[in-house]
């Protein structure tokens, strides 16, 4: 049953019956194309890592100051997604992703054709600007073409476009500087990116249910795509929304951040990233020196990391699902996937934590065991086959969070993601800084102990706001609901 507004006064509106018009086909493509566009926000971090060495010696600086263009880089992909999230959540996401992209397309370029050390560590947080935001927008794609009992699958597509970026952007930037040179690492950038913009253009629809509600509202004119009628479900003779317009916030998520039941999974994602970050950073270092690796295979040995991720995404996002469903059918509530679900009257937290604990319990013993063979020099197989658990159970862990980020700010999911992005960004810049020191203070078995120890206060984070966080969040739900 539809709720019919005055043409003369429209306002969003959904068909009560269902959460959005897209077709599954439709949710699909949407989904691959807005992780296609988030996994630049990593990649271009961690693809730059191989050509410090060659950018020293191209530009007659020191390994220093090449270092720099990486803090820098950091610092602005640390602030970059407040400016975009609450943009997406309030301009729509088309635009947002138009001209973030278009940013991105030009600052590759421009890179790739510097000659100087200052162009490259300007034009190095242009990118950043331009770029880090995009995961935060995807996600408030998600939310707005997927229900909560659907939600899980399409988050595992996303947060895999994310998490692989650390396994294969080593190994792309090592072999374009080494076959190419380290011009070509941006000139893959701008043509992959340059792909991925006029895909966005001509084939994304505006999803963004502030504007289109699930699909049934007809956008303004500048929001809709070049093709007609395709992803189009409203009708011809419809009125284009007028929305009531508002200013972007960036301090949104500084709002949602400092919400108590979002800064606990805030901070335990944060400290989570820590360990992930602290274990791509270290990797190659500790295999060259242990096991003697020269750089092209210091490189590989990122992938059973990947490849871990990866196995995960075929299973994480129907595990949520079915835990979502248990959830509901315990309380005695429908679980329709075409329903959306009234998550402020819904403990959401209990049905998406009650998944996490046995993979955060192997990523912990997972991370130790890792640390410690390789402080014994055990075989390379036993470390690399340990990776591979390590990357499985930690990328189902990132599913699992940001599934819960999303439905705890549905309303600004965009806003939310950009939250999270300044917790987990802080602290991992602030512990890689000091990792190789703490190596060789504790050692390495000791270290990826100390690693082990913050993945069990993480699992205590999870726990508290499995017990509080409805509570705490009912009890602040009309400030944020603006």
């Amino acid at each position: 049953m539809a709720t019919k507004t005055p043409r003369d006064t429209p306002t969003v509106v959904e068909i009560v019956n269902n959460y959005s018009m897209f077709t599954t086909t439709e949710k699909w493509c949407i989904i691959s194309m807005i992780s296609y566009a988030a996994w630049f926000s990593t990649l271009s971090s961690f693809i730059y890592f191989p050509a410090v060495h060659l950018l020293s010696e191209d530009l007659s600086v020191s390994v220093d100051k090449i270092n720099l263009t990486i803090t820098s880089y950091m610092a602005v992909a640390t602030i970059a997604p407040t400016l975009v999230g609450d943009a997406a959540d309030v301009l729509g996401r088309r635009p947002v992703y138009a001209v973030t992209l278009s940013l991105y397309v030009a600052a590759n370029i421009a890179i790739a054709l510097s000659k100087s050390y200052n162009a490259l560590l300007g034009l190095r947080v242009v990118q950043a600007l331009a770029i880090s935001g995009t995961f935060s927008v995807a996600y408030g794609d998600i939310t707005d073409v997927a229900s909560p009992a659907e939600r899980g699958s399409f988050v595992s597509a996303v947060s895999f476009a994310i998490t692989i970026a650390p396994s294969i952007g080593p190994i792309l930037g090592g072999a374009l500087s080494y076959a190419a040179g380290w011009t070509w690492i941006f000139w893959f950038l701008f043509i992959a990116a340059g792909l991925c913009l006029s895909i966005m253009i001509l084939f994304l629809p505006e999803t963004s249910r502030s504007i289109v509600g699930n699909g049934s509202i007809r956008p303004p004119q500048h929001l809709r795509l070049p093709i007609p009628n395709l992803m189009s479900h409203w009708r011809t003779s419809d009125q284009a929304f007028k929305q009531k317009r508002r200013v972007p916030n960036p301090l949104k998520s500084l709002v949602i951040l400092i919400r108590k039941d979002n800064t606990i999974i805030i901070l335990g994602c944060g400290l989570l990233y820590v360990v992930y970050t602290c274990i791509n950073a270290s990797l190659s270092v500790l295999f060259i020196d242990i096991y003697g690796l020269n750089q092209w295979q210091a490189g590989l040995i990122y992938l059973p990391f990947g490849l871990g991720g990866m196995v995960s995404t075929f299973f994480s996002g129907s595990l949520l699902d079915k835990a979502y469903r248990r959830a509901r059918i315990r309380r005695g509530l429908p679980t329709d996937k075409a329903v959306g679900d009234d998550l402020d009257n819904f403990p959401i937290e209990k049905a998406r934590l009650s998944v996490i604990w046995v993979p955060m319990i192997i990523t912990t013993c997972s991370i130790v065991s890792f640390g410690w063979t390789l402080h014994y020099h055990k075989h390379i197989s036993i470390p690399l086959c340990l990776q591979f658990i390590a990357g499985l159970c930690m990328q189902l862990d990132f599913s699992v969070y940001n599934t819960l980020l999303v439905d705890k700010n549905h309303r600004n999911p965009a806003a939310a993601q950009a939250s999270s992005n300044i917790m987990r960004c802080t602290l991992a810049a602030i512990t890689v800084s000091f990792l190789q020191n703490l190596i060789d203070t504790l050692g390495i078995g000791w270290t990826f102990t100390f690693m082990g120890g913050l993945c069990l206060v993480v699992v205590s984070l999870f726990l508290v706001d499995y017990h509080k966080g409805t509570q705490w969040r009912q009890r602040n739900a009309s400030p944020t609901q603006e």
